[in-house]
């Protein structure tokens, strides 16, 4: 008689797996190996075994992770973005309105109901939007789906489009100098990180373990008391982990029971994607800001993997953050209203 691995065995295979995965998209110089490695090897396990990864791991990963992005906005650095902070606000709003204007295209495909097609469209975040979704009486697990597979299909696709092919511009005013890493003072940021993180989720906020260390980083380097830097190695952990999370998503039942969910998700993403680029491309034009740094901020992507995949492929780490960030911040102030507008004119209904 067959008796099923153990959980710790299943999650030391499932990590091993993931870092080997990561390892030889790195030796393939692909941008953002570690990640994309680990999830498409996690999701080539999942078709045939267990999978599974220790819950602690990918908090862990998004604290330091957090920390790395933070220490990016030196004084002046951070004084640039808060400029772009008009264009960051525009541009959220614009990829709000874009996932609405999709909504359309997914509910057709899908064939669901057009207010959980809304919630399953908008550019949000996966637990954002599910949160959402939950209050607006839509399906969750329908919403859940959809928001993995585009986040699945935007990290699969831009970090190497615009690794080969975006011109990317002259990032110096986003661009801090790198800190030298001393242990006992990254120790006690992660520490503080986790010490801020630790409310943010009891409040139910989106990527406390990223947001709470993040935001240390950025006032420590703002102020110019940062004690160290991010080691290179703790974020490819990190990404390993980020990635093996999103690849324990994408097992053969998860897939195979709503494949058509999964193909209209896999369709409006790539519609999203492009109609985003080009307004990404426009602002830039009118704004005088990086082309590339502007189409990672306005990907439909979460807000972990597009900063990984700026500061992978050097692309202005902090200006892309912020527009994630702002659209964050507009997501939770806006979808609600903009869904309850939308339902009132007949939009949705």
């Amino acid at each position: 008689m067959a008796y099923p691995p153990s959980p710790l065995r299943t999650q030391l295979v499932t990590a091993a797996g993931a870092a080997l995965g990561g390892g030889a998209m790195d030796l393939l110089h692909v941008p953002l190996a570690w990640m994309i490695g680990a999830m498409t090897a996690t999701a080539a396990l999942a078709w045939s075994r267990p999978v599974a990864m220790p819950g602690w791991a990918r908090p862990a990963g998004l604290v330091f992770l957090g920390l790395g992005l933070g220490i990016t906005f030196s004084g002046p650095v951070l004084a640039a973005v808060m400029g772009a902070l008009p264009v960051m606000l525009l541009g959220g709003v614009l990829a709000i309105l874009s996932g609405l204007v999709v909504a359309q295209l997914f509910t057709r495909l899908a064939g669901t109901d057009r207010q959980t097609g809304f919630f399953c469209a908008v550019p949000g975040g996966v637990i954002v939007m599910a949160v959402l979704a939950q209050e607006a009486k839509a399906s969750v697990p329908t919403v859940t789906l959809a928001q993995t597979m585009r986040v699945l299909v935007v990290v699969l696709t831009f970090p190497p489009l615009l690794g080969w092919l975006a011109p990317h511009g002259d990032f110096s005013d986003f661009t801090a100098s790198h800190a030298e890493t001393w242990w006992p003072g990254l120790l006690g940021m992660a520490a503080a990180g986790l010490v801020l993180a630790w409310p943010l989720q009891r409040i139910g906020m989106a990527n406390p373990w990223m947001l709470g260390p993040c935001a240390l980083g950025i006032g420590l380097a703002a102020s110019g008391h940062l004690p160290s830097g991010v080691p290179v190695p703790l974020i490819d952990a990190a990404q390993v982990a980020m990635g093996a999370s999103l690849g324990t998503r994408l097992t053969r039942s998860f897939l195979m029971a709503s494949r058509r969910l999964a193909i209209a998700s896999v369709i409006s993403a790539a519609v999203l994607s492009l109609l985003l680029t080009l307004l990404a491309v426009g602002i830039g034009a009118a704004a005088g800001l990086p082309f590339a740094a502007m189409i990672l901020g306005m990907a439909p992507g979460g807000m972990p993997e597009m900063a990984l995949t700026a500061k992978a492929l050097e692309l202005g780490v902090p200006l892309v953050l912020g527009f994630h960030l702002t659209r964050t911040v507009l997501c939770n102030l806006l979808v609600g209203r903009i869904h309850r507008l939308a339902m009132r004119f007949g939009l949705l209904g």
